[in-house]
């Protein structure tokens, strides 16, 4: 068993692809607009999607449109789908991430090891991270409450990695936000979001792939069986009733205690000594990579759990007693700004 390390040009490419293969129209293009019926809740009325059509050898694109009668949104964290449907804020981290080529040398270190680096120099809020990506790294941070910040601590990951990745290539720099909750509404009428649109990252991990590609597959599962093969189309309750419901209770357990994690343990300097300690933990070691790797909460040992609460409170007073302490500062309004 392992976990695997994902280059998402690689991944996404393939599905497109077997989508294509499937029977999917793909439309080169961007979307600018989409509007939406008054009544669309209600009725069987049709979606009207502007954008502007790719064509070879043309500098901009071609307006176009098309009628559609449901919307299923995997457009991202700034999704047009879910402004379109009024579906509401949510907060969201920065993660900045370079792609470094270093010597096969060098690489050989991470044939089977990614790292993970906590302290308020790397993130007042996260961590940062070298993983590898076949032939390179990816070597990256995220925050939350000091995105501002966030050159400052991709420069502190690059010399926490130190010699690992010393004199290599940036042949890529990448910087994307990453949700911290769902959407307050994420189904309105025939209009539906999955994925990062959605707000499926998890907390302490920060992983969203694998929730995107679940969900996605969920929703449309959900749908096709509603529209008892193209006879109806689903109502935005049955939607919920099934898609919405059966996602929240499959993985909704997972992001609480993800969260619950990440606000006790990445919060501070205290907290990230104990985290570290507690990593020797064998138990702690299988937990985590059964849940990284199955996607649920695992550990299900009540005597090992009761001994693993003693240890946590022990790592936690000594964390506290020898760490640092964080770093100050401030930005009351850009910390206020949501998408």
């Amino acid at each position: 068993e392992y976990i695997g390390m994902c280059r998402r040009e690689i991944m996404d490419k393939f599905l497109r692809d077997r989508a294509i293969s499937y029977g999917a129209e793909p439309i080169t293009g961007l979307v600018t607009g989409i509007e939406v019926p008054a009544g669309h809740a209600n009725s069987e009325e049709q979606y009207n999607i502007k954008y502007q059509a790719f064509e070879a050898g043309k500098s901009a694109g071609t307006a176009s449109e098309m009628k559609v009668d449901l919307i299923i949104g995997a457009d991202g964290a700034n999704s047009r789908v879910a402004k379109a449907m009024d579906a509401g804020e949510y907060n969201f981290a920065i993660a900045f991430q370079e792609r470094i080529k270093i010597t096969e040398e060098q690489m050989s270190f991470y044939e089977e090891m990614a790292e993970m680096y906590v302290g308020d120099d790397v993130s007042p809020d996260f961590y940062g991270w070298v993983f590898p990506k076949y032939d390179h790294v990816g070597v990256g941070t995220g925050t939350v409450v000091n995105r501002p910040a966030i050159k400052q601590y991709q420069k502190a990951i690059r010399e926490r990695a130190g010699d690992k990745i010393a004199g290599g290539k940036i042949i890529k720099v990448e910087a994307h936000p990453i949700p911290e909750h769902y959407r307050p509404r994420r189904v309105q009428g025939r209009m539906a979001l999955v994925g990062d649109a959605a707000g499926y990252v998890t907390k302490c991990s920060g992983e969203g792939i694998y929730f995107a590609a679940k969900s996605g597959r969920m929703a449309a599962e959900a749908i096709v069986k509603l529209m008892e093969g193209g006879k109806r189309l689903p109502t935005q309750e049955e939607i919920e009733r099934t898609y919405i419901a059966d996602y929240d209770k499959l993985y909704g357990p997972t992001y609480t205690v993800l969260d619950i994690l990440q606000k006790v343990f990445y919060s501070n300097n205290g907290a990230r000594e104990a985290f570290v300690e507690l990593c020797n933990s064998k138990y702690v070691q299988q937990v985590t990579f059964d849940s990284y790797l199955y996607k649920k909460v695992q550990g299900n040992n009540p005597l090992d759990d009761i001994k693993l609460l003693g240890e946590t409170i022990g790592c936690l007073i000594k964390g506290y007693s020898i760490a640092k302490p964080d770093a100050v500062f401030s930005n009351p309004v850009e910390s206020q700004k949501r998408l």
